[in-house]
């Protein structure tokens, strides 16, 4: 490789990680230092990009530990470890020729993304005017997909918000067919009550579905406690067990998903895969799923809209297990058994990794 793309400048940042060859393609950066729903809905967006400038090789910015499925979205090459917008991109000013701010407008993204100094930009609109004049009006209550498709559309590429669709990891399915309940949520705003969660699980598994319980690290005594209230058994608490790429391989050879707004849901999203996502703070314009199996519930009359409260939104606890379960239902009826994409052998030993909640 005649360049390097990376120029790190402390010892304590982890370097560019490459999925595929750069070679001395010019690169185009996205910048979205979010979470895994978040890389998940910009998926169109930059299935868009890598379609728009395939001589370029996209890399995406982005907290190091999404890099699992990062790999997984078709034409993204590489990932540039950002864990937030407090410090410089590790990159090069001027090595990255189109940058694309995926992560919002305000100063702080804005900053980070004029200085890589590079040919043509991806934004919108800043409150003060225009720099490029294709440059797009920020919209508030947008779909997420939309406003990310809109962006580069502004740009001349051709995304299509309900492109949501990612590899399937190679990693395999540690209960194919089953029920996935995921219990995990990085904030309390998110967290469906444990015993409403066990009462779904116990329903389904007593007329013959399998249910497995996942979750991160974080969420333990959760999917514990579903596991223990539901009477599923130790092999179905399958929280702490699964690396991300694990959770999408779960999530890919599933029958069912049922989650909170996380990064579960999207991930049913991404493989088609029927599901019941209760929603909170978040309104459901503008982070629910595409057209398909998918059913969202909330009250969006009782929404106190704080997404890093510590207890559960009002418009969370005003969904009730039996609503989910008849959703539930409504969908396992509707919804053909397709064969798993992976046969299923033991389950790894345990293992401790960042998960999305």
């Amino acid at each position: 490789m005649a360049r390097s793309h990376s120029s790190r400048t402390s010892s304590d940042q982890p370097p560019l990680q490459v999925f595929a060859p750069l070679g001395d393609r010019p690169l185009l950066l996205a910048l979205r230092a979010l979470k895994l729903g978040d890389l998940l809905v910009a998926v169109p967006a930059l299935k868009a990009l890598a379609r728009t400038f395939p001589d370029h090789a996209v890399v995406y910015a982005a907290p190091g530990w999404l890099a699992p499925i990062v790999r997984l979205v078709p034409g993204v090459r590489a990932l540039l470890p950002t864990a937030g917008l407090d410090d410089p991109l590790e990159i090069a000013p001027g090595l990255v020729d189109i940058a694309a701010n995926l992560h919002g407008n305000g100063q702080e993204s804005r900053g980070l993304i004029a200085a890589l100094q590079s040919r043509l930009v991806f934004r919108h609109a800043a409150p003060d005017g225009r720099i490029d004049a294709r440059e797009p009006e920020w919209v508030d209550g947008m779909l997420e997909r939309r406003r990310w498709a809109r962006l580069v559309n502004a740009f001349g590429a051709d995304a299509c918000e309900d492109d949501v669709a990612i590899d399937i990891p190679h990693a395999p399915s540690s209960a194919p067919g089953a029920v996935v309940v995921h219990v995990g949520a990085f904030y309390g705003s998110r967290q469906w009550p444990v015993e409403r969660f066990a009462a779904v699980a116990a329903n389904l598994a007593s007329s013959g579905e399998r249910v497995v319980v996942t979750g991160g690290d974080s969420d333990l005594d959760r999917a514990a406690a579903v596991v223990r209230e539901a009477g599923l058994g130790q092999h179905a608490m399958l929280a702490g067990r699964l690396a991300l790429d694990g959770l999408a391989a779960q999530v890919a050879g599933s029958r069912l998903v049922i989650s909170a707004d996380t990064g579960a849901a999207h991930l049913a999203s991404a493989y088609g895969i029927p599901s019941v996502v209760i929603f909170g703070p978040a309104p459901v314009e503008e982070w629910g799923p595409p057209p398909g199996p998918h059913v969202a519930l909330t009250d969006a009359s009782v929404r106190r809209g704080d997404a890093f409260a510590p207890d559960p939104d009002p418009a969370l606890l005003a969904v009730d297990a039996d609503a989910v379960l008849a959703a539930a239902r409504d969908l396992l009826t509707s919804t053909p058994l397709a064969p798993p994409p992976h046969s299923s052998p033991p389950l790894a030993p345990l293992r401790h990794s960042r998960k999305s909640g």
